[in-house]
């Protein structure tokens, strides 16, 4: 139907797409022919082992046909409805996603078309119910590239656009223990007085603000690209009880950390906390088809029973985007992928504590589920990181190119290997893509003393 040679698609590409988070004249992309699994192919043949599921998003892996199949025929019977009508997709993958959050509690869904919107609408929602302003969230954090999201983001990725942002956001700090701001003389403290510590600046931030002032506290249940920071035992819980104390709304941010990932349909799970609201996108379609979605619990949305709650999307809830959710936790319960990645989790966790143990460039590595990173360091008792915050440096350019020139396909964040594969991902393929990072880790050894 579309009939382009191969040999044209970069060259047509670099003349008229504009690629975000790029510098437009140092753009190179892989030019990407099909996939298939956990493996693409880019179009002179080449084969890549995806080792980030593309952008964190390709749970259930590429091609499944159950997918396919049903956005075609979702397509041929209804391929779009307006906003305020309903459809019978509409009502089955709703309830589908209502069934998977924790107990089957967050039971209203608002359909959006990505995780940044997903964002934007729980923040609204919570200021729409509580009819307060401030929303904290966390410095190590990203909610997504429009206004309101970036606003809510901690990492430098909001600066270019202040003060243009949304205002009324209040961040604070992570319980990120490898370099913890509390604990440098005190490294071996316990967990649950790490956690304590942590949740006491966080109720001196809430008093400090004025609680009768704040929304909702927003943050990624399990950190996603700014370190795979995964919370302390009684962090999760020590955090639902000051939303509980303060009248304050808990939004859980599982747009990468959700549908299995951790091993776990959300992330929150792990610490049998139930949030106000859960904000997804990524692998509720395994990236078949671009949709977001809030779940919320019933008594967020009965509080515009009465009044209207001003916001909305031409987009939201499209039929075949909708097809594709469906039939993707169809996908995930019938084919067990949510035990797999749990099952996986302890071998992917011993393959990088392997690779810790043979490289001095490697800090620390941390991982939950199919959710891992590497972190690098140019000395192990400084912490010296590898790329300086917010840039990158000769190794992790060059570590990234030998592990692309070898067919793995990864993401490096500053000083950071993510290590987030399709969830059909099986120990061979984890050892072959590891067996490539051995290597590669060579080229950051050389620079670590």
């Amino acid at each position: 139907m579309f009939d382009l040679p191969d040999s044209e698609i970069l060259p047509i590409s670099k003349e008229h797409v504009f690629y975000t988070w790029s510098a437009q004249a140092k753009v190179n992309p892989i030019a990407v022919k099909r996939a298939e699994g956990v493996y693409f192919w880019d179009v002179d043949e080449k084969r890549y082992l995806d080792f980030n599921s593309m952008t964190m998003c390709v749970n259930v892996g590429h091609g499944n046909q159950r997918i396919i199949k049903a956005m075609q025929e979702q397509a041929a019977l209804l391929p779009y409805a307006a906003p305020g009508m309903t459809t019978k997709i509409r009502a089955l993958a709703s309830k589908a996603v209502a069934e998977v959050t924790p107990g089957g509690r967050l039971s209203k869904v608002l359909f959006t078309l990505g995780g940044a919107d997903a964002n934007e609408n729980a923040i609204k929602l919570a200021r729409g119910q509580t009819r307060r302003f401030k929303i904290l969230t966390r410095y190590r954090s990203y909610h997504g590239a429009t206004m309101g999201a970036m606003a809510a983001t901690g990492d430098p990725r909001r600066h270019m656009w202040e003060p243009g942002t949304m205002p009324g956001v209040v961040h604070f700090l992570d319980p990120y223990r490898y370099r913890s701001t509390f604990h440098r003389s005190n490294p071996d403290i316990s967990e649950e007085e790490f956690a304590r510590d942590y949740l006491d600046h966080l109720e001196e931030i809430i008093r400090y603000e004025g609680p009768e002032t704040i929304a909702a506290i927003l943050m990624e249940s399990v950190t996603g690209t700014n370190g795979i920071i995964i919370p302390p035992e009684g962090y999760l819980q020590g955090v639902r009880a000051l939303c509980d104390q303060y009248g304050i709304m808990m939004i859980a941010d599982e747009v990468m950390s959700g549908f299995g990932r951790t091993g776990k349909w959300f992330a929150v799970e792990h610490w049998n906390v139930v949030p106000d609201m859960i904000t997804m996108a990524k692998g509720l379609t395994s990236a078949y088809a671009p949709l977001g979605a809030v779940a919320m619990k019933p008594e967020i949305a009965a509080a515009f029973d009465e009044r209207v709650f001003e916001s909305g999307l031409t987009y939201t809830s499209h039929p075949v985007s909708l097809a594709a959710a469906a039939a993707n936790i169809q996908v995930m319960r019938e084919e067990n992928l949510i035990e797999r990645a749990a099952a996986l989790g302890p071998v992917l966790k011993r393959m990088l504590t392997d690779l810790g143990e043979a490289h001095p460039s490697v800090g620390e590595v941390r991982s939950i589920g199919l959710f891992g990173i590497i972190e690098l360091v140019k000395n192990r008792k400084t912490k010296e990181p590898m790329a300086p915050w917010n840039g990158s440096s000769p190794e992790m350019t060059a570590l990234r190119k030998y592990c692309l020139d070898h067919g793995l396909f990864l993401y490096t964040h500053w000083h950071t290997v993510l290590i987030i594969p399709p969830l059909i991902v099986d120990e061979g393929q984890l050892a072959e893509g590891c067996a490539v990072l051995d290597a590669a880790l060579e080229i950051t050894d050389a620079a670590a003393g």
